[in-house]
């Protein structure tokens, strides 16, 4: 078996990988990272020149942001269900990658106050976040599961932004986010991510 490995920061996005993991049900390891020298350092800086986490190793194959890890694992761990047939993935990677692209993109903007003028908005490739928002919502109101009749990567990540975007208010507290992220974070291995995190969070202190 490959060795796996997890480079994050239980305060990052890492978070996200986690979960990823959790919910792929394979043994990894984790490497804590601090966001002074440990993600600076060159050895680390030879998998991700970003300096930034989340990365994950698996043998000779490295992987770096949220989305392309979820959808990574999903792909390399089949037996555990977390990407739909090929033939079925169009709502996959669509879902998958608004919210890596738009959704993240319009939320940090928003965050840092940057207001895009409305006769720039065709510049940006979200549009407005007032967009994102209302076809964000539509997105998680038509089913329980984003992208397909089961629970997929695209829910782990889906899940995450929305669950993260809440508690930080950097994203509206409307029911169908509520609900949805609700869902997401109800499963087992959400909650054992979570309770690694936080108890890593905690050491770290």
């Amino acid at each position: 078996m490959k060795e796996l490995v997890l480079y994050t920061n239980p305060m990052s996005r890492g978070r996200i990988a986690r979960w990823m993991l959790e919910e792929v049900g394979t043994p990894y390891s984790v490497e804590i990272l601090g966001f002074g020298s440990g993600m600076k350092d060159e050895r680390y800086k030879r998998f991700n020149p970003m300096g930034k986490v989340p990365t994950i190793v698996h043998g000779e194959k490295v992987v770096t942001e949220c989305a392309a890890i979820c959808a990574y694992l999903a792909d390399a761990f089949p037996q555990a269900g977390l990407a739909p047939a090929p033939e079925a993935r169009a709502d996959y990677y669509r879902w998958l990658f608004f919210a890596a692209g738009p959704l993240e993109a319009s939320v940090t903007n928003r965050s840092l106050g940057v207001e895009v003028p409305a006769e720039k908005q065709r510049m940006v490739g979200y549009g407005s976040y007032e967009h994102v928002m209302d076809t964000l919502e539509k997105a998680v109101s038509d089913a329980e599961y984003i992208a397909a009749d089961h629970f997929t990567a695209a829910d782990v990540y889906v899940g995450a932004q929305i669950g993260w975007g809440l508690q930080f208010g950097s994203i509206e507290k409307r029911p169908a986010f509520e609900d949805y992220a609700k869902r997401m974070s109800s499963r087992e291995p959400a909650k054992r991510a979570a309770a690694l995190d936080n108890a890593a969070a905690a050491n770290a202190q």
